[in-house]
């Protein structure tokens, strides 16, 4: 009798799988902003069942995966006496308390449940390759909605008065103005469109693991039309960063490599002065993209580095503030994964992002020298983290938590395996 080549899915694979191919339907329901923090405690009720049952034993949860949970709920205390320093009240404390539960949490439950439950990677690569072609299917109607002069907004889910967060969350948005430049941007599924950027980046990562050419041609091309059109400058940097970047690191322990890049560092030398001339230039122009969209992010920066510095030094001040008109309103702290977590969360909260952070960086640069598939994680990893100096990283676990699975994978990873090379 053959031996049948699939084997059917485990409940946490269902849950994981059904999820992602579900996105669309979810975003026009307005559902997504709440399926992400459901599905991450469902799957870690999930472990804690399987560990209370013995099915699984405290043991085997890697190291990494205990520096990240012990890291994320020192976020919660950090919060409460952030809190308690500002007397906020128990009604924003227990907000504040809510919201971790939907943010910073996620980023430890998820990575749990990838190294204690069965799930395979194909399977997360697979159901990112379905999202593609749907996304693919769907890019006409976004493409011509502005054309048509549809409606930019022309539905706001009900569900916004169970999510207790902005109401983009919520809202079916077809297409947005860039009010610098007036051109037309995407945002698809994600609150906005460096937000699509981010999960078109995460996406392509996530597809050039898919073992069938096709699907992986379609998982690719699905994800960069998100990273494309949703115009994000950073989505660009981290397409032309990420993976030569991962290909370089995970082979550091090769003679080859280090006798190519002898003559590279030569070079280097000679040309250093213009290449920093030309790498200038390119940040300048980089800014000028988008000159009103830099000049905020860069006084909110300041803004609340300075008040860190002056007003809440360890704990933070708890909660986010909205700026003032110079900032057009934005929250302080905002577009800034560090400058948030020193503004609401104070040094401490700072390093307990930074320490799981990068000994995960760490890890996988280790782990990825003789094993393929934790390249996967390598560059999930550091797309996080180039992406932390770009948004609120907590903010945005509800969509990218595939890749927090995968992280997870990962880690948990005990023989070298293979999977397709980046």
């Amino acid at each position: 009798m053959a031996t049948p080549t699939d084997h059917p899915q485990t409940a946490a694979e269902r849950l994981v799988a059904t999820t992602i191919e579900s996105t669309w339907l979810l975003w026009l329901v307005g559902g997504l902003y709440i399926a992400g923090p459901v599905l991450g405690w469902a799957l870690a009720g999930m472990v804690a069942f399987a560990l209370y049952t013995d099915q699984v034993q405290h043991s085997q949860i890697p190291t990494t995966i205990w520096i990240w949970l012990i890291g994320m709920s020192a976020m919660l205390l950090i919060l409460w006496v952030g809190h308690a320093n500002f007397e906020l009240g128990m009604g924003k404390t227990l907000k504040s308390s809510i919201g971790w539960a939907k943010g910073w949490a996620l980023i430890a439950l998820f990575p749990l449940a990838g190294a204690m439950l069965q799930i395979r990677p194909t399977e997360i690569c697979r159901a990112t390759c379905r999202l593609g072609l749907q996304t693919l299917l769907l890019l006409p109607i976004f493409l011509i909605a502005p054309m048509l002069g549809l409606p930019e907004r022309p539905w706001v889910s009900p569900l916004k008065i169970l999510g207790g967060a902005g109401e983009e969350y919520f809202t079916v948005q077809l297409y947005t103005i860039d009010p610098g430049a007036g051109r037309t941007r995407w945002q698809f599924f994600a609150p906005w469109s460096p937000a699509a950027g981010l999960m078109g980046v995460i996406y392509v990562l996530i597809a050039s693991y898919e073992k069938n050419w096709k699907w992986k041609c379609i998982g690719v091309a699905g994800g960069l039309t998100l990273a494309l059109f949703s115009q994000s400058r950073l989505a660009l940097v981290a397409l032309l960063v990420i993976i030569p970047f991962v290909w370089g690191a995970s082979r550091m322990n090769r003679g080859l490599l280090w006798l190519l890049a002898a003559p590279v560092a030569f070079a280097l030398g000679i040309f250093g002065p213009v290449l920093l001339e030309m790498i200038d230039s390119a940040i300048a122009e980089f800014s000028a993209a988008r000159a009103d969209s830099s000049r905020v992010r860069a006084i909110l920066g300041r803004i609340a580095i300075h008040r860190w510095e002056t007003e809440a030094y360890w704990f933070g001040h708890g909660v986010v503030e909205r700026g003032p008109h110079l900032v057009e309103y934005m929250p302080i702290g905002s577009h800034h994964t560090w400058y948030g977590l020193l503004f609401v969360k104070g040094l401490t909260g700072a390093i307990a992002m930074a320490v799981p952070l990068v000994s995960t960086l760490i890890v996988f640069l280790i782990k990825a020298q003789n094993d393929m598939s934790v390249r996967i994680g390598l560059g999930l990893i550091a797309t996080l983290a180039l992406y932390s100096f770009g948004e609120n990283l907590e903010i945005l676990a509800y969509l990218y938590w595939p890749g927090l699975v995968l992280v997870g994978i990962a880690l948990r990873q005990r023989k070298p395996t293979t999977y397709p090379d980046l």
